[in-house]
């Protein structure tokens, strides 16, 4: 039985990574990637500069999103939900430490 919860945890997990993957790519391809965006003025606040790092803000979208799905499921699977909703919360931490380090 523990087994199959953990099968069932891992490829709840895997088909989200594949989900992100496919979004991911599914979102750099269609964007120009020959653009180039023009800097943002103090004269024009409507044409704000793009996100910085948009992959790791999708990657902490995904998490939350991930996180949300945990948080309400209707089994425990034998502790590793929990398990899973603290990897996650780690998974955030970290990806908000990226942001912070590189301002």
């Amino acid at each position: 039985m523990k087994v199959r919860t953990l099968g069932v945890v891992i490829a709840a997990v895997l088909i989200l990574a594949v989900a992100f993957g496919a979004l991911t790519l599914a979102a750099s391809k269609t964007g120009n990637a020959n653009a180039v965006p023009a800097p943002a003025t103090s004269a024009d606040p409507a044409k704000a500069a793009p996100p910085d790092h948009p992959e790791i803000r999708d990657a902490l979208a995904a998490l939350h999103h991930a996180k949300d799905h945990l948080e309400h499921a209707a089994h425990d699977f034998g502790g590793h939900r929990v398990e899973a909703i603290h990897a996650t919360d780690e998974a955030i931490r970290q990806l908000e430490i990226c942001l912070k380090y590189d301002r």
